[in-house]
């Protein structure tokens, strides 16, 4: 896996931070990934983009 930076507002943040308490995701990083793969999934994946496959694999509950 590879280790990117990315800069979010405060909000997005605590609101991330609230959804790990919640006991929803194990973590901040795994509710980041969810996230973007399910972006992914919505705008390249399932419009049948067949040179965009997924490769995010997120770590079962």
């Amino acid at each position: 896996m590879r280790l990117i930076a990315v800069h979010l507002p405060e909000r997005i943040v605590s609101d991330i931070e609230r959804l790990v308490e919640k006991g929803l995701y194990p973590n901040r990083s795994e509710t980041i990934r969810i996230a973007i793969r399910d972006l992914l999934k919505r705008e390249l994946w399932d419009r049948g983009n067949s040179e965009h496959k997924p490769v995010i694999e997120v770590a079962k509950k």
